[in-house]
This record gives C-alpha cells, sequence and structure tokens, in this order.
C-alpha cells in the first residue's frame, strides 16, 4: 500500500512486473515514512528502482533503434491528455502511436483508436502509475517502425509517475486552469522532472480565479529552463506550438 496515493500492487498484476512480490514490497516504500526508514527498505527500494531503471534503458533503445521520440504524459485525472493527443492527430505533420494507461476500462486507447491513431491499453488494476515493465510489454504491441513518436499516457496522478522512468525520452506534465492554483507549489517532484508544462483548458481562464503568470513563475522557480505553453484544444494554434515543439524535439535528437 503506497503510503501517500493509496495504491497497492497484487499477485494479479504479476503480468506487469518483472517480481510482482519485490515490486509491491518496494512500491509500498517508495514514499517517505520515518518509520521504515531503515538500511533494510532502502536496499530493497534501491534494488526494485535499479531494475525499473535498466528496463528503461532497454525501452530507450527499443525507441532508439526505430528513430522514434518518446513523451511521458503525465497529468492529473481530467486536464486533458486524450483530448490533446486527439486534437495534434487532426494537424500533427508526424506520426505517432500512444501507449495508455488507466486503471481499469480500454475508453482512452478506444477514442484513440477512433481518430486513426495506433494505441495499446494497460489497464493497471490498482497501481497508480506505469512502470517502465508495463511499457516494455506494451511496445511488443506497437509497430515502432510505423510511428516517429510513442507518447506514453500515464495514469492520471501527479505523485507516483514521477518516480518511474518508464523509458520516455522527455517528460510532458498538464496542469489544467479548472484544478485551481498550487498544484506546481504542492506537487514538486512532478514540474521539477518536466521538460514541458502545458497549462491546459485556457479558455476557462475568464471563469476561475487563477492567476496563470504566477504559476508560470512557480514552474520556473523548480525548473529554471522549463519551457512553457498555454493550451486550449479549441484553439488550433495552441495546438500548433505543441505539435511545433515536438517536432523540434525530433528534430533535435
Amino acid at each position: 500500500m503506497c503510503a501517500d496515493c493509496g495504491c497497492s500492487i497484487t499477485d494479479s498484476h504479476e503480468h506487469s512486473h518483472g517480481n510482482s512480490h519485490e515490486h509491491q514490497t518496494a512500491h509500498a516504500h517508495l514514499h517517505d515514512n520515518p518509520q521504515l526508514n531503515d538500511k533494510k527498505t532502502i536496499d530493497v527500494i534501491t534494488k526494485i528502482l535499479d531494475k525499473n531503471d535498466h528496463e528503461a534503458s532497454h525501452n530507450r533503445s527499443h525507441f532508439d533503434k526505430n528513430n522514434v521520440l518518446s513523451i511521458n504524459l503525465m497529468s492529473s485525472p481530467g486536464s486533458g491528455k486524450t483530448a490533446l493527443l486527439e486534437s495534434l492527430a487532426d494537424l500533427a505533420d508526424f506520426k505517432f502511436g500512444v501507449v495508455e494507461g488507466d486503471l481499469e476500462t480500454s475508453r482512452d486507447a478506444d477514442r484513440l483508436k477512433a481518430k486513426g491513431i495506433q494505441a495499446h491499453q494497460i489497464q493497471t488494476g490498482s497501481a497508480c502509475h506505469l512502470d517502465a515493465f508495463m511499457v516494455h510489454k506494451a511496445l511488443h504491441h506497437m509497430d515502432l517502425q510505423e510511428i516517429d513518436v510513442c507518447f506514453v499516457e500515464n495514469v492520471g496522478n501527479l505523485v507516483c509517475p514521477a518516480s518511474y522512468d518508464v523509458g520516455s525520452h522527455l517528460n510532458v506534465v498538464l496542469v489544467s486552469i479548472p484544478e485551481g492554483e498550487d498544484k506546481i507549489a504542492k506537487y514538486p517532484v512532478m514540474f521539477r522532472k518536466a521538460d514541458l508544462v502545458l497549462f491546459s483548458k485556457t479558455d476557462l481562464l475568464p471563469y476561475f480565479e487563477y492567476n496563470i503568470e504566477k504559476e508560470k513563475a512557480s514552474a520556473r522557480k523548480l525548473k529554471p529552463n522549463v519551457d512553457i505553453i498555454e493550451l486550449s484544444t479549441k484553439n488550433e494554434q495552441s495546438l500548433k506550438k505543441v505539435a511545433q515543439w515536438i517536432k523540434f524535439k525530433m528534430e533535435m535528437r
């Protein structure tokens, strides 16, 4: 049981992890807990995260071999990750696929497939994040030779996904206007990992008390060189900025 967010990985998810029992033990102690801060626990955490990082490196090798840019897409639930990908399908001049993570259902993957996007759904059950082992299994269902970019749409959560390298080259974090201010300050680990912060649903700014310039400053305080884009899926120009940012990163590889 995760001390902070309440996730739990049981034996029923053995197919998603290299060693289900070890992963469960490590995940249970991943977050700071003074009562569990002993050498044995730290050794277990280190062992499991080392295994995950090794698998993440293996995933990156798959992407690199196929000249595919991989982007880990993270946010709270409902911030607009899937809507962004649906919109990019209509205007991006690169081909992309999606590894889709949710606790249950294949609804998001079905939405993407309906737009002609190659997508594979991972149902984590009760795990609140994807890890490198889950993504590796998903890659066996993806035709990387047919795409330029592979998005890993992580489980909606601003805590655990930041701790697990899934093998992506870049991290993109969405924070939506309806979530309210202070998300960046309250969840700093996630935003320190971000290469790009997308302020989504900006068309709703007139209806909320939200100081977007203050929140941008919070993001840059955590990571001074982070890129920031204001996004609304109702605004084609903002979508083009996201597509251009991705294209620039593709050309820089």
